[in-house]
């Protein structure tokens, strides 16, 4: 990458004049340097421009669940802590905290001199403990309809919170139903609605014991709690404004507060939004870009990359039928660099152990099969995973390769990477995809499984999302290459399109798949997160509800490992060892097959470098343009190798 690229403006009117006739063609920008020098009064302004062709429905960050509705919140209003380019955990709205020792009970130290300001950034208030302990209350208020009250129950159990959660929700329905508490209520079946029992805001674990001082108490040990505390529902909220806005806060710029690196200053829905670099932020010496420009286009993945060439904005993704032409064009080919994994995010293949689907796929026969070890390590070990992922990722499929549930680089734990503990170590360093190996556990199964009645070609139901246009094109990598090695008078997969709406709500946890590529994203910074899929009452695999004997104690075992790992929290490595032993459990018997980590797009020009602005695989970090910066072209593929690698060696 070049040098860093400077917008020139005599005025903040003029700036904007620029950032029009950008979209209209001009690339907006002068890097001759006398400019400055010959105008004293002109101020350096770096400018990132941006499409986007969805809108927020709210900036309502409390209640924000999906990444268009918080990716404005997350720039705009601070959280307790931030992260380093590396992933560390460094203080932010917090100077400092410490927990008592069974960590139920962390205690923060409030920065002081923060102010929060309106779009104008005019100073309104201080930011102190109050601000996280109003937002905890409004948020665990099923009156306000937040998407991440949940976070308040996931991982850490803040005390009391999801009690008055349901106290509310039951006052809640009560109202819907005209009735006061106390009546009888039934609901639309007839069945009686069972009444809560009262909980006062007053009584969730979340205080202020003075202006500065935040406490959280927790019911039960949770060493991972800092990372649960860049979730949008975690962030701060000024009561006095809340209040005074109702059901309007968060409706637009103006019914929004701002304590962060940028105010939110135009918000133009369709149009524009402009953030503009917070002149009162506390730490505004590391906010290196001034303003970002966020355009409305409907047609952005149809016109970003022209837009891009022609220096009307500074990010595009490659759309994946253009990507060949541009890597062989050499105007364009070191313009374009992959996107970086985000290792937030694993898909695994899951076998259903209770089908739910039509009997023309023969679920009975399914269920004998699966609940066959040799048969579903047939299939693990005949996938060829790479070729699948090179549907996705053309150029270099390697770098979303994923060995373990768990992804790599995740979680460290005394030092050392979690996958790279005992249990998974093998798994990690290795391939599941064998062929020779594949085949003598084909024959073995088909063995095992005639004995028992079972027909052949065994059906496998493989459904997929028609929306993820890449999706169904793997679906077809995989059948062909999976009986072609294992034999279409063994197995028969049944590729079928699903709906494009409902997804997962009527196929995967309604169980009609047989076999289907699942993910999950990981809501806090320990190995625990990833067990949630396996569980009890997970609608994934649905193992817990097989009736086969060996399969049942295989779960059973599972889950006694994961309890026992989950209550060990004084000591880091004999932690993560114990929930490795869980996670092997799953890929030693095939009941997941491990395949990929998630890419938000497989390649893209962009002038900024990805390895610079904070790093976490959780919460809204991944966002927020504090610590960026911007540059005047893109990485090239060669370029974006040497800074990953970079990267990993300055991390270790």
């Amino acid at each position: 990458m070049n040098y860093l690229k400077k917008f020139f403006a005599v005025s903040m009117a003029s700036s904007m004049i620029l950032s029009l006739a950008a979209c209209g063609g001009s690339d907006g920008k002068n890097n001759a340097p006398d400019v400055k020098e010959e105008n004293a009064s002109v101020e350096e302004t770096s400018v990132y421009r941006q499409l986007y062709s969805m809108e927020a429905t709210s900036l309502n960050y409390l209640t924000a669940y999906s990444l268009t509705d918080y990716s404005i919140g997350a720039n705009v209003v601070d959280c307790l802590v931030e992260y380093d380019q590396y992933g560390n955990v460094i203080p932010s709205l917090a100077e400092r905290w410490e927990h008592n020792d069974d960590m139920t009970q962390w205690t923060f130290h409030i920065r002081k001199g923060v102010k929060w300001v309106d779009k104008n950034g005019k100073e309104i208030a201080d930011v102190t403990a109050a601000d996280w302990v109003t937002a905890a209350r409004y948020v665990n208020d099923a009156h306000n309809a937040s998407d991440v009250q949940y976070m308040y129950n996931t991982g850490a159990i803040v005390h009391n919170a999801q009690k008055y959660y349901d106290y509310t929700a039951y006052l809640l329905t009560l109202e819907t139903l005209g009735l006061k508490e106390g009546e009888e209520a039934v609901d639309e079946e007839g069945n009686i609605i069972e009444p809560v029992d009262p909980v006062s805001e007053d009584d969730i674990g979340v205080s202020a014991t003075d202006d500065y001082t935040l406490v959280y108490t927790l019911d039960q040990p949770c060493p991972f709690f800092l990372s649960i505390l860049s979730y949008t529902s975690y962030m701060p909220v000024y009561e006095p404004f809340l209040q005074e806005q109702g059901s309007g806060f968060g409706l637009d710029n103006d019914s929004l507060l701002y304590n962060g690196a940028y105010i939110l200053t135009d918000f133009e829905p369709q149009y524009q939004h402009i953030l503009k670099k917070n002149p009162s932020y506390w730490d505004k010496d590391n906010v290196y870009i001034d303003e970002i420009h966020q355009i409305y286009n409907a047609e952005e993945r149809n016109v970003a990359v022209s837009m891009y060439q022609n220096k009307e904005v500074d990010f595009a993704v490659v759309p994946s039928d253009l990507l060949d032409s541009m890597m062989k064009d050499e105007k364009t080919k070191d313009m374009i660099h992959c996107s970086r994994p985000n290792n937030s995010f694993s898909y695994f293949f899951c076998f259903n152990f209770d089908p739910q689907f039509d009997t023309e796929y023969e679920p009975d026969n399914w269920k004998i099969a699966v609940n066959n070890e040799n048969f579903r390590k047939s299939i693990m070990a005949g996938l060829d995973r790479m070729k699948a992922l090179t549907v996705s990722n053309p150029y270099h499929p390697e770098i979303l390769l994923n060995n373990t549930i768990t992804p790599s680089d995740f979680a460290v734990g005394a030092g050392k990477d979690y996958t790279q503990y005992e249990s998974l170590a093998p798994y990690t360093g290795g391939d599941s995809f064998d062929a020779d190996q594949a085949l003598k556990y084909r024959d073995t199964a088909r063995e095992e499984l005639s004995s028992e009645g079972v027909t052949f070609p065994i059906k496998v139901l493989m459904p997929y999302n028609p929306s993820y246009a890449e999706w169904g094109k793997e679906c077809q990598v995989i059948e062909q290459q999976l009986e072609g090695l294992l034999g279409d008078d063994y197995i028969d997969i049944i590729i079928e399109a699903g709906p494009e709406t409902g997804f997962l709500s009527s196929v995967r946890r309604s169980g009609k798949y047989a076999l289907m590529k699942c993910n999950w994203g990981a809501d806090y910074a320990d190995p625990q997160t990833w067990t949630e899929p396996f569980g009890e009452s997970n609608s994934y695999c649905f193992w817990e509800k097989s009736e086969d004997e060996d399969t049942a104690t295989l779960y059973q075992n599972y889950t006694s490992q994961v309890a026992l790992a989950s209550s060990i929290y004084k000591d880091e490595e004999e932690r993560y060892s114990a929930f490795a032993e869980a996670e092997a459990m799953l890929i030693e018997h095939a009941i997941a097959i491990p395949y990929s980590i998630h890419q938000d797009s497989a390649y893209e020009m962009s002038n900024l470098n990805p390895f610079e602005g904070e790093y976490a695989l959780y919460g809204v970090v991944r966002e927020r343009f504090k610590y960026k910066k911007l540059y005047d072209t893109s990485m090239s593929m060669e370029e974006y190798e040497a800074a990953s690698e970079k990267w990993k060696e300055e991390k270790k």
